[in-house]
């Protein structure tokens, strides 16, 4: 059953502007023709990949540690990659101790971001939720703070501040599409849009169901983890505290193939000069491959999440 009463809503997430905004960048919006993507229509881009430490993940890192007392053992996360960062460079940037685990999984190119930050890197195990687990054990032995990276109110306040920026820089869209892993990212733009606001459309790979299945449940339940982007958008089973905010506010849920995933690399190489990780261009492959289709009218945006890629991966 659908909770009736949203957990965030509007005025929490402009407290959590507030709060980042002097540690964070105002990501910028580009226009992109409709011709130079092979589509009827032009899309606007957030580049959230030109955020500090490369991707929207420091909001709700940020938001989490400055919005309550951080215990003298510092912070603990786990990460596919880009949450580490996150947390890594909101640690640093604040005077905090942190500790972060991954997958074997998650690539060079993100370990020594995190390293890079100051932050202890534990790697192990196959998945998101093996570290995830390691990650808890290590906190309660500790006493650090864990910051999760999408099941956590202040991380789903601090992401929501992505939506508060796109509305506010590029007034008038109808639909954003959003790439969506353990959903933190999604479900704090749904509770700043709202059932009636623009409308949300989740695009997650073929290997990675997570949000799709739990829609299709009514639940979050556990789904595969594979693919190209699953070292991003590989959570096992989503948030539930975003969930019922999801309900409310995801109009469509689609699935797309690697490689639309990789086309949509190339394309916005080839069109905007911009190198987004496979998770990054994860939301434009939806429209590439035509799991969704823009209504006539539709003045539609892409969220470009993620720019921590391997050397070489996009254009090699």
């Amino acid at each position: 059953m659908m909770n009736e009463t949203p957990l965030i809503g509007r005025d929490a997430i402009r407290a959590a502007a507030r709060r980042i905004s002097p540690h964070l960048r105002r990501t910028p919006v580009m226009r992109l023709a409709g011709a130079d993507l092979g589509l009827a229509h032009d899309v606007v881009l957030k580049l959230e990949l030109l955020q500090a430490s490369g991707s929207f993940k420091p909001r709700g890192a940020f938001n989490t540690l400055l919005a309550g007392a951080v215990p003298p053992a510092g912070v603990v996360a786990a990460s596919g990659g880009n949450h580490g960062a996150a947390v890594a460079y909101a640690a640093q940037a604040l005077g905090v101790a942190a500790e972060i685990f991954v997958p074997e999984i998650t690539g060079a190119a993100k370990r020594a971001l995190i390293e890079g930050y100051g932050a202890r890197l534990v790697v192990g195990g196959e998945a998101y939720d093996a570290a995830r687990q390691a990650s808890e054990a290590r906190a309660a032995e500790t006493g650090a703070l864990v910051v999760h990276a999408y099941d956590q109110q202040r991380v789903l306040e601090g992401q929501g501040t992505v939506a508060l920026e796109f509305e506010e820089d590029a007034p008038g869209l109808s639909h954003v599409l959003v790439a969506t892993g353990g959903g933190g990212l999604i479900g704090g733009m749904a509770a700043w849009h709202g059932p009636g606001g623009t409308r949300l459309v989740s695009v997650e790979p073929e290997g990675c169901p997570t949000l799709a299945t739990a829609l299709r449940e009514g639940r979050p339940v556990p789904a595969p983890v594979g693919g190209v982007a699953a070292d991003s958008l590989g959570a096992r089973q989503v948030g539930a505290l975003m969930f019922p905010l999801a309900q409310r506010a995801v109009e469509a849920a689609v699935l797309v193939p690697d490689g639309a995933i990789r086309q949509a690399q190339r394309l916005l190489w080839e069109a905007a000069r911009v190198v987004a990780e496979p998770g990054g261009a994860t939301a434009l492959a939806a429209l590439l491959c035509g799991a969704w289709a823009a209504p006539a009218g539709a003045r539609v945006g892409v969220l470009v999440c993620g720019g921590n890629c391997e050397p070489g991966s996009v254009l090699g």
